[in-house]
């Protein structure tokens, strides 16, 4: 099976103030540089086949970090998983955005939109372009690659729908915070999320054994766990034998739980950069 670890960029100072998009120039932060080295420190024991990246400065900054601690390994720029064309938006405060007719749309039903202006794209389209993007690296990589893309907010929320069959106006239900950590293994028959929105999980449960097969299963891939499966208990990590997740490495705040943002009052749409 092939595990792919799904990244969100670290925080930039326009994080949770602007609708950043394709916008040149938009750097990590101290706070997400920060974040970048505490996620590379945390995923430095997991051999990566590949670090395949968005253009976006803030997503190759992410990556580079990681990249880092691995013997000069190349970041390899994707296109296909760069950050949703928010066309006339790009740019915009979220505070003008959110009073927009078309925000309210976002957030219900995304699947009905397409950004304003000649470079907006439609969020059908950013999603099937992600997914493409997917599929063929781990057609390229093979059946036991594990890899690593660092991408943006929406595009992996896009991601995550389309591995657990949802369709995308779920999307929104899925929370991915600045530097999270998302893994989905993809066997023959189904994908599985593995991980979602991890902040301070350990890595045992994701390395490789010798017999290719992922820890804490007895099945077939593409098979099921029955009656709840042992999970990662063969991975050790912690009194539980299993990796403690759900904290954050660099405030060591607790993680915000998948679909907070539905109830928050918090923009759910990647729009904090």
């Amino acid at each position: 099976m092939t595990t792919v670890l799904l990244v969100r960029h670290g925080l930039t100072a326009t994080t949770g103030h602007v609708l950043t998009g394709w916008t040149p120039g938009i750097p990590l932060d101290d706070r997400g540089r920060a974040q970048a080295a505490a996620l590379a420190a945390r995923l430095a024991p997991l051999p990566l086949d590949a670090i395949v990246s968005s253009p976006l400065e803030r997503c190759q900054q992410t990556a580079a970090a990681i990249a880092a601690t691995r013997d000069g390994q190349q970041v390899i720029a994707e296109d296909r998983v760069g950050e949703c064309r928010y066309g006339d938006w790009t740019g915009q405060p979220l505070k003008k955005l959110m009073r927009e007719q078309l925000w309210r749309v976002v957030q219900a039903h995304p699947s009905a939109v397409t950004f304003p202006g000649p470079a907006g794209e439609s969020m059908p389209d950013m999603q099937h372009r992600a997914v493409a993007a997917v599929r063929d690296w781990n057609a390229r990589l093979g059946k036991d690659a594990t890899y690593l893309i660092c991408s943006h907010g929406d595009v992996i929320k896009a991601i995550v729908a389309d591995s657990l069959g949802l369709h995308l106006d779920q999307c929104q239900r899925i929370q991915a915070d600045p530097c999270s950590l998302t893994v989905i293994r993809y066997t023959p028959l189904r994908p599985f999320l593995v991980r979602m929105n991890d902040r301070g999980g350990g890595v045992d449960d994701l390395m490789p054994r010798a017999d290719g097969h992922a820890r804490g299963r007895g099945t077939a891939p593409s098979d099921a766990a029955v009656g709840g499966g042992s999970g990662g208990a063969d991975a050790g990590g912690s009194a539980n034998g299993r990796p403690e997740m759900g904290r954050d490495m660099v405030n060591d705040a607790s993680s915000i739980p998948a679909g907070a943002a539905a109830t928050s009052g918090q923009p759910s749409v990647d729009t904090r950069g």
